[in-house]
């Protein structure tokens, strides 16, 4: 069916009418155009092949992203070498168009060295979240609206559906999925309002497996195919890898000292050290200590006893709110929420507010081990119907009053010449 490109016409339902298609436009399935956002596998490739399967108009895009030699040949990446050889199989099989787009470039600029820098800072940075802010959800979805797509389609396993505020009739909201063992949230909670209303996520109401079966009952190549790695483009999982072939004077050595201002020894980088790490610190004291402060200033590893890595509160950068009130609102009242601050944790309860250094979580059961970087995401509840009000970035962290005020005092000292 032929379309004019660069057009895309609302055909949401409207109020009091039930929706033609599964997507929720008001049309028929034929006459409904998406993009898929194909990285080779499983997952990307059931959207593909549910979306066709219904009638719609569906072409499938996958981005090359990178080129790391060994990277692009090991089980468990994805947008790089085999893995557009499987998306390009697919469609075939499922009889679709297929188109590759270099971004590359952008890639590099937008999330690999982003990664780096954040990395040699004392940061542990999330680059799948700035994948999608950038190369997936705002350069991809560009390129959908150029081809006339009503919507792009993706594989994450999270829910979308009409906002239940009638205040903003016309709009999405995010839910978490139905299978909370596979549930992708806590990387998208920078998704943009505009970028929610034009997504799709067909997966959200499925489990691991029963997407394995349809891919099987499609015949799709890629049914048994391993699951990609959080980070797609560090060989191994090996991050300081990465971080010294980008940034070869990053690997600066330093002092490892103890909260109490004791030098126990030296280090060759704090790039090979996170918050929270106990095991290959370098040092034996006789004692379990913990990495609980990387000093990029002074490169200094800063350890401590484990109950100095308990936190109750991190402050937050770039907060991308999506709740139905203004952001300053709810935060200057004290909102109720569930904060997650790790992918593989369960929301739990917080509030979030606000004071003179800024808009802050206060995590009722406090977290052990939070770096600076990391991602914060918050949510209405626990359950699948639990609605994804957002986050941001945890911009510093806050230790229970001893550590907090001894982590201070060592900071604000300055390190041995």
């Amino acid at each position: 069916m032929k379309r004019e490109t660069g057009q895309v016409k609302d055909y949401r339902p409207k109020a009091g009418l039930d929706p033609v298609n599964s997507l929720d436009f008001d049309r028929k399935p034929e006459d409904t155009r998406v993009v898929v956002a194909m990285s080779g596998g499983v997952d990307s490739s059931v959207v593909a092949g549910l979306l066709k399967r219904e009638g719609y108009d569906v072409l499938g895009i996958t981005l090359q992203l990178y080129d790391h030699g060994a990277a692009v040949h090991r089980a468990g990446s994805c947008c790089a070498g085999q893995d557009i050889d499987d998306a390009r199989r697919v469609c075939e099989t499922l009889g679709i168009p297929h188109y590759v787009l270099d971004y590359e470039a952008r890639f590099r600029e937008t999330v690999i060295n982003p990664f780096a820098e954040s990395y040699i800072a004392g940061e542990t940075p999330i680059p799948c979240v700035a994948c999608n802010q950038t190369v997936k959800f705002a350069d991809l979805l560009a390129t959908a609206k150029e081809l006339g797509a009503d919507a792009l389609a993706t594989g994450h396993y999270i829910r979308s559906r009409p906002s239940p505020n009638p205040r903003y009739a016309g709009q999405r909201a995010l839910y978490r999925p139905t299978d909370a063992d596979r549930d992708q949230s806590y990387f998208l909670f920078a998704t943009t309002q505009e970028q929610i209303d034009y997504l799709r996520f067909p997966l959200g109401h499925l489990s691991k497996a029963e997407t394995r079966k349809l891919a099987e009952e499609m015949g799709l190549v890629v049914a048994q195919k391993a699951d990609s790695q959080d980070i797609c483009f560090v060989p191994q999982g090996k991050y300081s890898d990465i971080v010294s072939k980008l940034k070869p004077n990053a690997a600066l050595s330093g002092e490892i000292v103890h909260l109490d201002g004791r030098v126990l020894g030296t280090h060759e980088g704090i790039l090979h050290y996170t918050i929270g790490q106990r095991r290959g610190i370098g040092i034996a004291t006789g004692e379990p200590l913990y990495v609980v402060y990387l000093d990029a200033r002074s490169r200094r590893v800063i350890v401590g006893p484990k109950e100095a890595l308990e936190t109750r509160r991190v402050y937050l950068r770039d907060v991308n709110w999506l709740g139905d009130e203004e952001l300053e609102a709810a935060a200057a009242r004290g909102f109720d929420c569930f904060a997650k601050v790790r992918s593989t944790r369960q929301p739990a309860p917080a509030i979030l507010a606000m004071d003179e250094e800024g808009i802050y979580v206060e995590l009722a059961e406090g977290e052990a081990g939070i770096a600076p970087g990391q991602a914060c995401a918050l949510y209405s509840g626990v359950g699948e119907d639990a609605r994804v009000y957002g986050g941001g970035f945890i911009r510093k962290s806050e230790r229970e009053a001893g550590a907090e005020a001894a982590l201070k005092a060592l900071l604000s000292a300055p390190a041995a010449a």
